[in-house]
């Protein structure tokens, strides 16, 4: 009985199936990429429709008045410490999916978190951190200890007018930040500014999701929100929202213009 030969792939065949394999990958990858960044962009966007949850919890709580703000005393001092009995797994509802490495930790650039503020900073007694940050002239600093001598800016309640394009929580660089219309926006992409007042409007500059960044806003709506839209959001109640716009940096000027 005559045995068949088995025959083995040459090296030319291998090669092939290789540079076959490898031209696939190179198809499905930025495939890939996108997939998952979608997929950061909606968990991001389901994190704010929660966080949404928890302020209007809370408001309904306190009569539609919002926690005291960073003049405030004791726990209603800042909203990681006020809404802490609204949340649990705070370790995930804190961060944005494409944000998750505090800067205490290593992480660097629009990809990292503030914090972690080790024991208590500023006297919170719990570890903070997270990268999403609140409009803090969403507050109710108690009378005569607002930050600011303008008190009647303060949205103190939800129930305003205008609310859907006044924003309340975003992606941030920081945890929280005093807009004004006059702010600049930061100088290069990748770098926070901290501790300048003037940069407050910064602290929400973040190019985290390809131009845009996502913000729940004071009527618990949640939305993508251009880079430069940033500057036409009613930050607080007497805001301009037609103040001229800053002279973009370089990185920006590609950016949706909302003009």
């Amino acid at each position: 009985m005559i045995m068949e030969k088995r025959r083995a792939f040459t090296l030319v065949e291998l090669l092939v199936v290789i540079a076959i394999i490898a031209l696939l990958m190179s198809i499905l990858m930025p495939a890939l990429a996108r997939v998952r960044k979608q997929a950061k962009d909606v968990l991001c966007m389901s994190n704010l429709k929660q966080w949404g949850t928890i302020f209007s919890m809370y408001t309904g709580d306190y009569d539609s008045y919002f926690h005291e703000g960073w003049h405030g005393s004791g726990p209603a001092r800042h909203w990681m410490s006020t809404l802490r009995s609204y949340y649990s797994n705070e370790s995930e509802l804190r961060f944005c999916p494409a944000a998750t490495k505090p800067r205490s930790e290593g992480g660097r650039g629009v990809f990292s978190a503030w914090g972690i503020f080790l024991g208590g900073w500023s006297g919170w007694g719990e570890d903070d951190f997270g990268s999403y940050g609140i409009n803090s002239w969403v507050c109710n600093p108690p009378e005569g200890t607002e930050p600011y001598p303008t008190p009647e800016k303060y949205w103190r309640t939800a129930t305003v007018r205008r609310a859907a394009n006044t924003p309340l929580f975003l992606d941030a660089w920081w945890f929280d930040g005093w807009a004004e219309p006059w702010h600049a926006p930061i100088p290069f992409e990748d770098t926070y500014i901290s501790g300048n007042s003037m940069e407050a409007m910064g602290d929400f500059c973040v190019n985290r999701h390809g131009g845009y960044l996502h913000g729940l806003f004071l009527d618990f709506s949640v939305r993508r929100i251009g880079l430069k839209e940033l500057w036409r959001l009613k930050w607080h109640r007497t805001f301009e929202t037609s103040y001229p716009a800053p002279i973009w940096p370089e990185w920006m000027k590609n950016f949706k213009d909302y003009d």
